[in-house]
């Protein structure tokens, strides 16, 4: 025997399953998550998985000249060549013996790490920025160093770094350099000086 519904409840039952098929459509397919999508740590690694070294980092051009290259083979093109010995470099990836770099106008790619030195290296972000005797504001003017210049890095503490610009080593403010966000190395003096707080002593 069939028992027939009401034909009250048919059109309840069409009207809702109208309703349900426009909210569907108004919320389109749902789509399953990506596998192959990094995670935000992924994205950002805090170190290299080659050296287990900090990402990004800066390291210095060991070569008067390198090339860069749009991939990490010897097979991809040259997009660039840097021809300044000791300028600063920005490691942000790593790949076998090739290192992904860029430099301060952000030009870059990849370099074989041969060309490359973890001696620490500056760029003098400001035009005839002066190299100080002290960490401190109100110390004698050792020497202008002029905008681009190349300086050793010798360390950073407190906002101000201790530099060697040609023959001259003295104090600039961080902010006056491009070449130490990440990670600038501790102060080390040469023998013979010792460094207190914002005082330094030959």
């Amino acid at each position: 025997m069939i028992h027939r519904a009401p034909a009250g409840c048919l059109r309840v039952l069409c009207v809702t399953l109208v309703l349900l098929s426009g909210a569907l459509a108004v919320a389109g397919p749902v789509r399953a998550a990506d596998p192959a999508a990094p995670t935000a740590a992924e994205a950002e690694p805090r170190t290299g998985p080659v050296t287990n070294l900090p990402l990004p980092r800066f390291v210095s051009m060991k070569a008067a000249e390198g090339n860069v290259r749009r991939g990490p083979s010897l097979t991809h093109r040259i997009d660039w060549v840097f021809k300044h010995r000791n300028m600063p470099l920005e490691i942000t990836g790593e790949y076998g013996h090739w290192r992904r770099v860029r430099d301060r106008d952000g030009a870059g790619g990849w370099m074989h790490y041969s060309l490359l030195s973890g001696a620490r290296t500056v760029i003098i972000e400001e035009d005839l920025a002066p190299v100080l005797s002290q960490p401190n504001e109100d110390a004698q003017v050792r020497a202008r160093a002029e905008l681009g210049v190349i300086a050793r890095l010798e360390g950073c503490e407190n906002a101000w770094c201790r530099v060697r610009v040609g023959r001259t080593r003295g104090w600039m403010q961080e902010a006056q350099l491009w070449g130490v966000t990440h990670t600038p190395p501790p102060v080390a003096l040469p023998e013979g000086e010792a460094y207190s707080g914002l005082a330094m002593t030959r």
